[in-house]
């Protein structure tokens, strides 16, 4: 093990400074993701037709699944708010993720937009669900931090 001045100890000091750092950026950032996996997922049961619209055919159940993916954004936007939960809540929110980039994929390639929107929003929302595509993969690092990071203070 090395010393380092700066660290005023060993090189795993400046590790923990990072550490402490990180963790003092994201603490207020999984009050954001928990809000907004929250609201998404009471908005399934607010416009469930919205959804159960852009749900691929081959999938059963439309409407069921429409419900189950609201009580799971819900459930987990909740629980990794709470600092007991949160691992295991943000590798739901992974699962969850990769479990609807199909429905995504489906909603771009097979130009969805006017069937989720106002008729002036189509460009909008068309332009949008090709966003979503890379967006998927931002959200679903955004959640695995909060598997990798120790834990913080007590909620």
């Amino acid at each position: 093990m090395e010393y380092c001045l700066q660290c005023q100890g060993s090189t795993n000091g400046m590790s923990d400074e990072i550490d402490t750092s990180m963790r003092q950026f994201n603490y207020p950032l999984v009050y954001v993701m928990g809000f907004f996996y929250t609201v998404a997922g009471l908005l399934h049961f607010i416009v469930p037709k919205t959804y159960e619209r852009v749900i691929p055919s081959q999938f059963p159940r439309p409407l069921f699944l429409v419900y189950v993916s609201g009580i799971a954004e819900i459930v987990l936007g909740i629980g990794v708010m709470i600092q007991r939960t949160r691992r295991l809540s943000a590798w739901g929110l992974i699962a969850l993720l990769i479990a609807v980039f199909p429905v995504n994929i489906h909603m771009a390639t097979n130009d969805m937009a006017t069937d989720v929107g106002p008729d002036w929003a189509t460009d909008i929302i068309r332009k949008a669900t090709w966003a979503r595509l890379p967006l998927q993969g931002i959200l679903i690092l955004w959640a695995w931090w909060y598997t990798r990071l120790p834990p913080e203070r007590s909620d």
